[in-house]
């Protein structure tokens, strides 16, 4: 069952695995849902979620949404679905939706909502979340963009890594020699920095990947393309 879930049944097969507790039928329907779940949010099946079986979808890490308001959204659908039975459970979803990837004018938009200004306890379940928990991942959904500037100075390089919608920036100086032909770069959404690069011998070019390590502000390499290229061979 967990090898035939589709886009069709994997919202019934969630249902009746989560009644049954077949784990694994349940988790591969909760990986189909949570990737198409933008437009299952707007559906009547998601709207007959259990409180439960809601709290654990919009808990995944792997949530295909480009923002957090669009989880917000959902729950709003959901509780105004049945608005007379649902408002008391607001403040036990409250906690599952990441507060610390809102903007501080999302956040206060929340919490003048109708529903929230209707439940008592809401605004201060808010708060509370807003302050505990400040370090949940980003959805999978979610990308970081950030600039990536090079600068020259006196006998050195520097690489800047500049988010500039949270206006943080992460600064990497180094020698020439150290990294004479950069390809490429990459930042993480877990602000993991890789660099590609590569350095010519009288036999070949080879290329080095390198990490950047955060504590100590250097670079590590990571692979060479040999080491790459033996990782790719079928075993």
């Amino acid at each position: 069952m967990a090898m035939t879930v589709e886009r069709s049944t994997c919202v019934d097969l969630y249902k009746f695995a989560d009644v049954y507790s077949v784990d694994i039928v349940r988790k591969a329907c909760l990986l189909g849902i949570a990737s198409q779940f933008t437009e299952f949010s707007f559906t009547i099946e998601f709207c007959s979620l259990t409180v439960n079986q809601l709290t654990e979808i919009i808990s995944h890490d792997e949530l295909d949404v480009n923002e957090e308001t669009t989880v917000w959204e959902a729950v709003v659908r959901w509780v105004q679905h049945s608005r007379e039975n649902r408002l008391h459970h607001l403040p036990s979803i409250l906690p599952h939706i990441r507060f610390n990837l809102l903007t501080s004018d999302e956040t206060a938009a929340i919490l003048e909502h109708p529903l929230v200004r209707e439940d008592p306890g809401s605004s201060e379940i808010i708060r509370n979340v807003v302050q505990k928990n400040l370090n949940l991942k980003p959805r999978f959904g979610m990308t970081t963009e950030m600039a990536i500037l090079e600068i020259l100075a006196e006998g050195r390089t520097e690489l800047v890594f500049m988010n500039y919608r949270e206006g943080k920036y992460i600064t990497y100086s180094y020698k020439p020699t150290e990294l004479p032909f950069i390809h490429d770069m990459t930042v993480t959404s877990d602000n993991d920095i890789y660099v590609l690069d590569s350095k010519e011998s009288e036999d070949e070019s080879q290329l080095f990947l390198f990490k950047y390590n955060h504590a100590e502000n250097t670079v590590r390499p990571l692979a060479t393309t040999a080491r790459l290229a033996e990782a790719g061979k079928p075993s």
